[in-house]
């Protein structure tokens, strides 16, 4: 088991170091995260699979009659499995940019970049992900966790698209992130949002008095519901007709309620995170995350720079995580 600053200090090499401090700004999720290390590759490297039991039935108990017997009753639970997925990308800087470029260094400006890059892309792979449709991904929380318990107000909707809506509708917001809260098998880690949503929830925690803020492992203010942080997934590149706009990695979009079709609909998500919930998972060694700098002492004008992080998630019950569908926000 090992968190990003877990595995930040088995790294003797201060470069290392600092591309592992800039995923964790970037990503309040991945320095959250516990990750099982515990995978290494099979006899031909192509796959990296973890197993696991994901618990469907909890144990029951109750009471009996003398000279009864108890009713029996066992905990179900059914296999699961998911594979190491390889998040990151490349960039190329020609030596005379490098050269060039004074104080403020284009390959690390580059680095950066990819850094951020790749923990958009594991954010959006978390909540959207579908690995029957994209083999490169792993199933997300939205695929996951329908048709589940912990999947909240699938069957109608809650309109805080506005000052006035939220006004009249704050209460009842918070009466169903309560439930929605409640419905995890313990006290959520966080709760996860797209950057207008997290908006509004501050809010309506505002209004009803019970906006908290806590500090991250940088000592940056995050703001919080009853101590529970909220995660602002943020955005990633989509391409639209050539043209690379952001959209919010967690949708805002049109469905049918009822017979009523609703635009401008969010769903908010929330993990326990432990080894026995909701948690990551990576391979053994230390290529959990990688960097690869280009090397401008070799014979080339242009050269290569590598980002690369192994990683999956992992929900081990049905109420390690949940789902609170159809806030219209806009």
């Amino acid at each position: 088991m090992v968190t990003l600053e877990q595995f930040r200090e088995g790294r003797t090499d201060h470069v290392d170091q600092q591309v592992i401090d800039s995923f964790r700004r970037n990503s309040l999720l991945l320095d959250m995260l516990l990750f099982d290390d515990a995978l290494e590759a099979n006899g031909n490297g192509s796959t990296l699979t973890y197993n696991y039991m994901r618990e469907k039935t909890p144990a029951v108990a109750g009471t009996r009659e003398i000279n009864k017997e108890y009713v029996p009753q066992e905990t179900t639970r059914e296999k699961q499995s998911v594979d190491v997925k390889v998040f990151g990308g490349s960039y190329q800087v020609d030596r005379v940019i490098e050269n060039s470029s004074g104080r403020v260094s284009e390959v690390a400006r580059q680095t950066e970049a990819k850094i951020k890059a790749t923990c958009t892309a594991f954010s959006k792979t978390v909540i959207d992900g579908d690995a029957d449709s994209d083999a490169t991904t792993f199933d997300g929380l939205d695929k996951a966790l329908r048709g589940t318990s912990t999947e909240i107000n699938v069957e109608e909707y809650l309109d805080i698209s506005t000052s006035d809506a939220l006004d009249k509708n704050y209460k009842k917001l918070l009466d169903r992130l309560d439930e929605f809260l409640a419905s995890l098998n313990g006290r959520a880690s966080c709760i996860m949002g797209n950057t207008f949503m997290i908006t509004k929830l501050k809010a309506a925690a505002r209004r009803a008095g019970y906006l908290t803020h806590a500090e991250n492992s940088f000592g940056r203010k995050v703001a919080a519901y009853d101590d529970i942080p909220f995660v602002d997934m943020g955005y990633y590149p989509k391409l639209n007709e050539g043209v690379y706009e952001e959209a919010p990695v967690i949708q805002i979009t049109t469905r049918t309620i009822g017979s009523v079709s609703v635009s401008g609909l969010t769903d908010i998500y929330a993990p326990v995170i432990g080894l026995d919930n909701f948690h990551g998972v990576t391979v053994k060694g230390s290529k959990f995350i990688s960097q690869y700098l280009p090397d401008f002492n070799a014979p080339g004008a242009v050269k290569t720079g590598e980002v690369e992080m192994l990683a999956a998630v992992a929900m081990k019950s049905t109420r390690s995580a949940a789902v609170l569908r159809n806030i219209k926000i806009k």
